[in-house]
Parts: structure tokens; sequence; C-alpha cells
């Protein structure tokens, strides 16, 4: 776990008030404005078709802001029959080595990795690109195609999906010409990997625009708050779900989970 001392990962701690219908709404909002891209309706494949590849193990991997979108993704995945592990790190999670500041960071993401595939067994690895995912893109590719390669040796299947947009502070201002080419260096690997790789683009979700309402980011303009949270489990599972073979459940299954009072959203600025 990596703990970054920069500003922006410390902001002013905030009491969170009950939101459950709030995320709820959100949930159900996001499911709406996304239904062409679930699976499960009309399709003529039956419910139990689906299920029989359900229970599917994924591991999930980033930093601080696939950490604010762990606890709405665990709980609607394990809503969904399948098992989840939470392995994203604060101020961390990159797998890219190509830069001096990310190099020990990732250097400690691959050894954590290996870690995770020896004791969770994982058929699912989804890796959220990172805010430190530093380097040429040569290098990016290399870190992915590395990933892709780890993940295939395990017998699992590599997502990476970009992450959602968010405020170019001071901290990333050098590193923005990284964090742009870095889901197109991941959308390059999984297009030459013949299927083995997916890359699953949030702009649908998320936009393109850290300030924009459709961003849901918190108030410290980088990590999302419950209801976008959970706006991205509604609509990551669906992917899963249409990837694996499997019917998400419903999020009035896990929406109003105790989930909402992690500790994680007060810390980013939610009010």
């Amino acid at each position: 776990m990596h703990t970054d001392t920069s500003p922006h990962h410390t902001p002013p701690r905030h009491r969170r008030p009950a939101v459950l219908a709030a995320v709820a709404l959100v949930a159900v909002s996001a499911g709406a404005a996304l239904a062409g891209c679930n699976g499960d309706a009309g399709d003529g494949t039956s419910s139990s078709a689906q299920q029989q590849k359900a229970g599917r193990k994924v591991l999930w991997m980033g930093d601080s802001i696939a950490g604010a979108e762990a606890p709405p993704l665990e709980a609607a995945l394990k809503a969904s029959g399948q098992r989840f592990k939470d392995a994203s790190s604060d101020g961390g999670g990159t797998v890219v080595e190509g830069d001096k500041m990310a190099g020990p960071i990732a250097r400690t993401t691959w050894k954590d990795l290996k870690k995770n595939l020896a004791s969770f067994h994982p058929d699912v690895i989804a890796y959220q690109i990172t805010t430190y995912d530093w380097g040429t893109p040569a290098q990016q590719r290399a870190a992915y195609e590395k990933l892709a390669k780890t993940a295939r040796d395990a017998g699992a299947e590599l997502d990476i999906v970009s992450a959602p947009p968010f405020k170019i502070d001071d901290f990333y201002k050098k590193y923005e010409g990284a964090i742009k080419s870095a889901p197109k260096a991941a959308k390059e690997v999984a297009d030459k990997s013949g299927g083995k790789v997916h890359f699953l683009d949030t702009t649908p979700l998320w936009g393109t625009d850290p300030a924009g309402k459709q961003a849901k980011r918190s108030n410290d303009g980088i990590h999302s708050c419950q209801q976008g949270s959970a706006a991205f489990a509604k609509w990551f599972t669906a992917q899963l779900g249409k990837q694996d073979g499997f019917t998400p459940a419903g999020p009035e299954k896990w929406a109003n989970g105790a989930w909402t009072g992690d500790k994680r959203f007060a810390k980013n600025g939610c009010s």
C-alpha cells in the first residue's frame, strides 16, 4: 500500500449523511442510460444458461480512484454471484515502470499481484488505468503487454478499464501527456491480443470533462462519491456480465448496502 503525500490525497474529512435512496436512483439511471450495453435483455439467452458461468473471481486493481469504486463494485458482483478482491492502492497501483517516481510503485504492484495470483486465483484481472501510469507510450504498451502475459499464464482474462476524467492539478500537470497516452496504449494492446485482452472505455459513463456533471467527481475533482461509484459498479458489472455470461443483480439488490458508509468517501472530500 502506497501513500502519496501530495495535497490532493489528503482532503479535509466531511461527514456523510445517509444517501441510500440517491445511490439507488443514480445506479438505476446509469443502467437505463446504458441499457444497450447490457446483454441480459431480449437476446434469447436463458437466465439458467447465463448463470452456469457465475461464480468467477474478479481481482480489482488500480489506484485510489479504483479504491473509491471498489465498495459498491464488490457489493454488486457478490449480489450477482461473483467473488471479488480489492487490490487497489492509495497513491499507487500502477504497473508502468517508465518513470523514476512510478517505477518503485510499479515494482511493488507486480510483487503484490504475484501474491494475489497465488492466493486468490482470479478468473478475471480488471486493471483500471491509474493516475500514475507514467512513461512513454512504448513503456506503457510494454507494461500492459506484460500484464496481459501475466494474466494469460495465470489462466485469467484481462480487462483494462480506462480511468474517469479527473482534475489535472499541479501534481499531475507534468504527467498530462502520459495520462492521455495511457488509454491509447492499452487499446492498442487489446486490439492486437486476438480477443485475449479487453479494453473497456468508460467515456460513455463518465464523459470527458472532470468538472462536468456526468463525471460525478467528488469535491477533490479526482475521486467519486457514493453515487458516482454506484453508477460505475452498475456499468462495469454489466460489462462483465456480457463478457462472462452471468446476469448482473439489479441495483435494488446491492445499492442500499453498508458500503455507502465506507470511510474512503469522507477521505476523498465527499460532503
